[in-house]
């Protein structure tokens, strides 16, 4: 019988084309992290800010943990490879602005921290339709080969971004990097990354609006009536919404001020306020967090509401509903939050430590890629070879203690290296100990994410999955930026050394919910 032209285009691809393309996408989704968390804060401590304000950098980062806002409207509208297209072309167009005044990023202007938060933005969109597309398109037993080859080309693409870095120090002159040549070589990388996703397979298509038989009332319009009755929803997203937008309260009441103080306390109070106290550590920080974790609170206790209930078909918000819904789910996501806390404490400190050791841009980009490229794949591969053989439970507290160690090495590190401070020269031997803890770095890192990834898609529900992974991976993303911002303020108390050492204790608290986690995949495999 022949086949249709229509059923031959959603035809499932071949196991081997398909962890061809999620390698593709997955180098495209890492890439733009791995400038966020590589090439930005190298810069900011070339120019010379301070490593607290490059830890609130990484509250930009938390455009990835309330991506779940917008998951379900990339969800409903489908076209996800365009969506990946659309992402990484915005994201070209922000590194283009910055490659023509690279330096107005360290030069205390406001723009440049406006388009980085569109670049954080873009990526999280990124990663949405990556996310939501390769799960679909994978079954159970590929979890371990794909998120293998996953974690260690998306590593490829962070260490990419580590590349840029050698394109800065080559280009430029002794002592002053060419970041305008390394931001231009990114946005073509951008570009063509986007133009490759349009050729992914297509996937099977979804209608996008429903209508109820009894009422002719589409899907949308009835959950949007059912919202309206449940106000604790709508209180919850008003807060994290609030906290979303709240570190750009500071930049615009700065461009909204005229040069006369005393005129803006009297015109308008509330705009002197924020600007007196915008560049605090508790206006920056503390309060959006505190505001979205208030949120995200509010929203675990509507989903356990009987009332909501009829809300777990909706397009948009189904998938919070009926994932937050779920039985034992509470501990399961503060496991999520806390698994790579260790890590993520540690990961945005690493840059500006080499930095502080005395190591140029050139040298940095180097080690990363000659270095950490093929020992970031192996452990990739092996992590998800392991997790096929062992079961992603065993792999979860087994990788985790492998990940734990790259802390450990870069606290000894920390510990007897000297800090000259940028451009001072690097003896060998102490060459030597940070190439070494960068090498175990970057092989144990991916031990621990191939199980944690597997575990994240074996809960998710394939039929909400671009919905519910985007909560999930939002859980991890939160925890990212929060330690991030963190991490600045404990290096500046504490030192290096100790600061590293205590990211090491901080692996090992989610290890108190893994029988939580265990009930929770026993359900997933027997539904």
């Amino acid at each position: 019988m022949t086949q249709s032209p229509s059923a031959a285009t959603t035809r499932p691809p071949t196991t081997s084309r398909l962890m061809f393309w999620v390698a593709l996408l997955y180098f495209s989704e890492g890439l733009p992290l791995g400038l966020f968390f590589d090439l930005f804060p190298v810069h900011l401590r070339q120019a010379g800010v301070g490593p607290a304000e490059i830890g609130l950098l990484s509250l930009l980062g938390l455009a990835w943990t309330v991506k779940f806002l917008w998951a379900p409207l990339v969800d409903a509208l489908r076209g996800h490879r365009f969506w990946i297209a659309g992402a990484n072309l915005g994201m070209a167009a922000v590194l283009s602005a910055l490659a023509m005044r690279p330096e107005a990023l360290g030069g205390g202007e406001s723009w440049p921290w406006v388009l980085l938060a569109a670049f954080t933005v873009l990526s999280a969109t990124n990663d949405i339709a990556t996310d939501g597309y390769t799960i679909e398109q994978l079954s159970r037993g590929q979890y371990g080969v794909a998120n293998g080859i996953r974690i260690g080309f998306y590593r490829v693409g962070m260490l990419t971004a580590g590349g840029m870095l050698v394109v800065a120090g080559w280009t430029g002159t002794a002592g002053a990097p060419n970041w305008q040549a390394a931001y231009a070589m990114a946005a073509v990388l951008l570009l063509v990354n986007g133009a490759l996703a349009l050729l992914a397979p297509a996937p099977a298509p979804r209608p996008l609006v429903v209508k109820a038989a009894e009422t002719g009332e589409s899907t949308w319009a009835a959950e949007w009536r059912r919202l309206r009755a449940q106000p604790l929803w709508l209180l919850a997203l008003g807060l994290v919404i609030v906290g979303l937008l709240w570190p750009v309260l500071g930049p615009l009441a700065k461009a909204m001020q005229p040069d006369d103080a005393a005129a803006v306390a009297q015109a308008n109070p509330l705009l002197a306020w924020v600007t007196a106290n915008a560049s605090t550590w508790w206006f920056k920080g503390a309060v959006p967090v505190g505001l979205m974790l208030l949120g995200s609170s509010l929203m675990v206790v509507a989903a356990r509401d009987p009332r909501a209930a009829a809300m777990a078909d909706g397009p948009v918000f189904g998938g919070w509903v009926s994932l937050l819904g779920r039985s034992g789910m509470v501990p399961v996501l503060v496991f999520i939050l806390l698994f790579k806390l260790g890590d993520a404490a540690m990961g945005f400190m690493v840059k500006p430590f080499w930095v502080d050791a005395g190591f140029t841009p050139a040298q940095i980009g180097l080690v990363s890629v000659n270095v950490g490229l093929g020992l970031s794949i192996a452990g990739g591969l092996v992590g998800g070879w392991y997790v096929d053989r062992a079961g992603i439970f065993k792999g979860l507290w087994v990788l985790g203690l492998a990940q734990a160690l790259s802390n450990l090495g870069y606290a000894l590190a920390a510990w007897w290296v000297p800090h000259g401070g940028p451009g001072a020269p690097v003896e060998l031997q102490y060459q030597a100990a940070v190439y070494a803890a960068s090498a175990l770095e970057s092989f144990t890192g991916g031990l621990g994410t191939g199980a944690f990834l597997a575990f994240l898609m074996a809960i998710t529900d394939k039929q909400r999955a671009t919905t519910e992974y985007a909560i999930l991976s939002s859980i991890f993303a939160f925890s990212r930026a929060v330690a991030g911002w963190a991490g600045g303020l404990g290096v500046e108390q504490m030192g290096y050394a100790m600061f590293f050492l205590l990211t090491f204790g901080l692996s090992f608290p989610a290890y108190l919910l893994l029988p939580q986690v265990r009930r929770m995949l026993s359900r997933d495999e027997a539904r």
